[in-house]
């Protein structure tokens, strides 16, 4: 049984993190944090309020046994005396959970009335009193249970003696416990429905603000492969703006990338098709006999030579559009290059026999080697095919403060108008439009040259030179800029 061929998965990314959620815990953790900060403050204050309207309590009843004091007696015989019952406190105990318990002792501390077990008073630290009475409180233990006790001096006098009792009012804790459970309840319950409405809140608007990101991330998901078209604009948050800028730029730089790719597979196939197939017949011809054997191989050898230099040639250009795509390029002398090329072409120069000069200075651009080889080479290689036997050409590298320019000049007959339009162009021209611009035949020359300097940020031209009226030759000047000043190492 044959087996079924599977579509191979795409491999799984690691997840990374989530912009909501990282604004969702950005914003309500701060949030959370506060109001339980919150929570606890106002729980604190709510004790706070409890235990000032309780302890008010406290020294209402405290302030009811001092007034059933009474001194009798003078001098050694002197004391002080309750005529208040456990009975009359009942009227200020809030209900059945709480009890209270009193103790008062006379001037010299003895025990007058109540609770003797009652612990003896604490001395008054000094803290905040809030009530015109000599009076402070303090949480103790009585009979093991915790207790509020209230302590105070009060002012007693007889006919013979005054003095200051000292009276205790103790107080259990269950109602206060209750009410601050009550007051801790209530508190959560309202800060929990606040804290609901706060993460409803900044859910509904991170989920608002990051709407446009998820459109985004839609949109480039349901587009092809094949879509390179920039991104809309319209309506999208500034904050979005410059990603939308760089991903638009990033795709129009794809864009270029595979149109110049389709281009030059359309005229690569384009132009291999002619010599391939002349080879072809040639080879044929010389077969069938119709021609004598050393001429059939002359005329192959020079179809197979225009097929090379065409290849050459277009495998250059591509190399051109690869170095555009590289973000930097090492610094190059152009004067050490071009005296390289000069050197290189040198037998073609004595074969036509040119009057050459040659005249550089020191220019260090940021450039391939390969790059300035290739402009440089094509440039006066076109020179000395256009040039006549005998004649004058000139190479001259110049410099100033930002630029380098080398110009070169022939003694052809130079370019017409009609066709300095369509020059730079790939495949545009050929030797019967423009024998004296491209000297070749293939008008890949100046095409390889134009994208090479576009490349270094620079520019070119082709200039006739023309005195009283007569074309006297072809200037080709290219200027790059020249590379910063290395720092010292």
């Amino acid at each position: 049984m044959a087996k079924q061929l599977q579509r191979p998965s795409r491999p799984t990314r690691p997840r990374g993190v989530s912009l909501r959620r990282t604004l969702l815990v950005g914003i309500l953790l701060p949030v959370f944090g506060f109001v339980l900060i919150n929570t606890v403050v106002l729980y604190r204050q709510a004790l706070a309020a409890a235990d000032a309207a309780y302890d008010r309590t406290l020294l209402a009843t405290a302030k009811s046994l001092g007034e059933q004091l009474r001194v009798t007696g003078s001098g050694d015989d002197v004391r002080i005396e309750a005529t208040l019952l456990y009975s009359a406190l009942e009227a200020f105990e809030a209900d059945n959970r709480s009890r209270l318990y009193y103790r008062v002792s006379g001037l010299q501390g003895e025990m007058v009335s109540g609770f003797e077990d009652m612990p003896p008073a604490r001395e008054d630290t000094g803290g905040r009193n809030l009530y015109a009475a000599l009076v402070h409180f303090y949480d103790d233990t009585y009979r093991g249970a915790p207790v509020r006790m209230a302590v105070l001096l009060q002012p007693v006098s007889g006919v013979y003696e005054h003095g200051l009792a000292t009276i205790q009012v103790a107080e259990t804790l269950e109602l206060r416990q209750t009410l601050a459970r009550q007051i801790l309840i209530d508190t959560l319950w309202r800060q929990a429905i606040l804290v609901i409405v706060i993460a409803l809140v900044v859910l509904f608007v991170v989920q608002r603000a990051t709407r446009p990101v998820r459109a985004l991330s839609h949109a480039l998901g349901m587009r092809s492969e094949n879509d390179l078209s920039p991104l809309s604009t319209d309506g999208a948050p500034r904050e979005l703006l410059p990603l939308l800028d760089a991903t638009n730029q990033h795709m129009q730089r794809l864009s270029d990338l595979l149109e110049h790719q389709k281009r030059f597979v359309r005229d690569t196939s384009h132009q291999l098709r002619t010599p391939l197939a002349v080879l072809k017949t040639q080879v044929q011809s010389a077969r069938r006999g119709d021609m004598p054997p050393p001429q059939a191989l002359e005329e192959i050898g020079h179809t197979v030579e225009r097929a090379t230099e065409l290849a050459n040639q277009m495998l250059a250009l591509a190399k051109v559009e690869q170095l555009r795509q590289e973000m930097s390029a090492p610094v190059n002398d152009w004067d050490e290059v071009v005296r390289a090329v000069a050197l290189d072409l040198s037998a073609l120069i004595a074969e036509r026999s040119l009057d050459f000069s040659l005249d550089t200075q020191s220019a260090p651009v940021q450039a391939h080697e390969w790059a300035l080889r290739e402009l440089s080479r094509n440039l006066l290689h076109n020179a000395i095919k256009n040039s006549p036997v005998g004649s004058r050409l000139s190479v001259m590298l110049v410099t100033d403060r930002h630029t380098a320019a080398l110009t070169i000049a022939d003694s052809g007959p130079g370019i017409s108008t009609a066709l300095r339009q369509r020059l730079f162009q790939p495949f545009a021209i050929d030797h019967r439009q423009a024998p004296s611009a491209t000297g070749s035949g293939l008008g890949l020359g100046l095409a390889i040259c134009r994208e090479i300097v576009l490349s270094l940020d620079g520019s070119i031209d082709l200039d006739n030179r023309i005195e009283r009226g007569q074309v006297l030759g072809l200037d080709a000047t290219v200027r790059l800029p020249l590379s910063p000043p290395q720092a010292p190492p």
